[in-house]
């Protein structure tokens, strides 16, 4: 009752509201496990991350929202209105949502890794995605359900919605800070060592794809990549402050966690 009123009301105050079609669109992204246990809901901490009542904090899989400020730093766009949302749906699920954990449960914070759903069955990591407050991320081994948050983002950005109203996708050369990033560049580079398979783009960026994650590529086409326009996702390193930047090595550089995460330029 208390969470499920107070959240009703911060939905009035400026949540984005999904018209009918939308939702229905969502609903049939990611089909609706049987036999999930709906949990209360604590509070929503930020666009992708909630705490639920048994003290578990979990995180969303497939589903990075923009962040909330900290530190003296700034909320990045839309990171209030993805909050908000989440709250919404969250309180029109009664305050309590279905938890499936993915194959890898925790990540390194410690944090519950899991799906939600609603009570109605919406996946509400697709529901964020159709709406435009978040990008699909696809990190193994929890990558069951890419192929329909694909989906859902895919239409949010063919639509414009949220986030997708102006590019989000930086080119190479601009990138200037570690963190999240969608971006695009063309492929100078391919090769592989024992330290995996690195893709160069224009001397700015490398993409990595680990040794353990070298099986999970197809290997053929990644080679194939060379002189080609890609767009990648994932969390940028600065390698400067690491150290560990040689002469000629672009400083920035992208791990790859999934195939999903490298895609042909738009």
């Amino acid at each position: 009752m208390g969470f499920s009123s107070l959240l009703k009301k911060a939905s009035l105050a400026g949540a984005f509201f999904m018209p009918a079609i939308w939702l229905s669109t969502a609903l049939a992204y990611c089909p609706t496990p049987s036999g999930l246990t709906q949990v209360a809901v604590q509070r929503v901490v930020d666009g992708d991350t909630l705490r639920l009542s048994d003290g578990r904090s979990v995180r969303m899989i497939g589903l990075n929202t923009p962040e909330l400020g900290k530190q003296g730093r700034s909320d990045e766009p839309f990171a209030i209105a993805a909050r908000k949302r989440l709250e919404a749906l969250v309180a029109d699920s009664g305050g309590r949502v279905g938890v499936l954990p993915g194959k890898e449960s925790k990540d390194h914070y410690g944090r519950t890794l899991a799906h939600l759903y609603s009570a109605s069955g919406a996946n509400l990591e697709a529901q964020m995605l159709a709406d435009g407050l978040g990008f699909q991320v696809a990190v193994a081994p929890n990558v069951d359900l890419v192929a329909c948050q694909q989906a859902a983002e895919r239409e949010a950005r063919q639509a414009g919605r949220g986030l997708w109203r102006q590019s989000p996708v930086l080119k190479a050369e601009q990138i200037q800070r570690s963190g999240f990033a969608v971006v695009s560049g063309r492929v100078s580079k391919v090769q592989r060592n024992r330290g995996g398979i690195w893709i160069e783009l224009q001397d700015s960026l490398v993409l990595r794809v680990a040794p353990n994650l070298v099986g999970q590529f197809d290997n053929a086409r990644l080679q194939a990549l060379k002189g080609k326009q890609i767009e990648a996702r994932g969390w940028v390193v600065d390698r400067s402050r690491r150290g560990g930047l040689k002469p000629g090595q672009p400083r920035w550089l992208l791990p790859l966690t999934d195939p999903a995460m490298l895609q042909s330029a738009r």
